[in-house]
């Protein structure tokens, strides 16, 4: 039993340790509390880091995932009020649609899904979600 526990405690530090080694200055690692898509695709709330992945890509990506790589737009950001994610919610779904970085006066806008863009032809009430990494 005690070999277990040994075995276990280290296959968890070796996974928490390959996540966080995947990440560099600039990266943001947030939780997310509820499901989202980008790109077309739905991710599960969890723990995702959120990279650069050169001028017009994002890469999303867990300990669970290789990665989603995710094309984007820059947009001009008024005022720096630090890194966050912002969703649009309709009802119950979320669609990831920007990924804002500390210092930077632009902001990574992502296009927006034909889901989206169905729901905002039916007129559905769109609400902004922001998740800010954790301290």
């Amino acid at each position: 039993m005690k070999l277990f526990r040994i075995v276990l405690c280290s296959v968890l530090f070796l996974a928490m340790g390959a996540a966080l080694g995947q990440t560099k200055a600039g990266d943001l690692v947030v939780d997310v509390p509820f499901a989202f898509s980008a790109a077309g695709q739905t991710l599960p709330a969890g723990h995702y880091i959120v990279a650069a992945a050169g001028t017009d890509l994002i890469r999303i990506f867990n300990a669970h995932t290789r990665g989603l790589f995710v094309p984007t737009h820059s947009a001009m950001r008024s005022n720096s009020d630090g890194s966050k994610l912002v969703f649009h919610r309709y009802g119950q779904r979320y669609f990831l649609s920007s990924v804002s970085i500390t210092g930077n006066t632009f902001a990574k806008e992502l296009f927006r899904s034909s889901a989206e863009r169905e729901l905002e032809a039916h007129r559905a009430e769109m609400e902004l979600a922001v998740v800010r990494p954790a301290p």
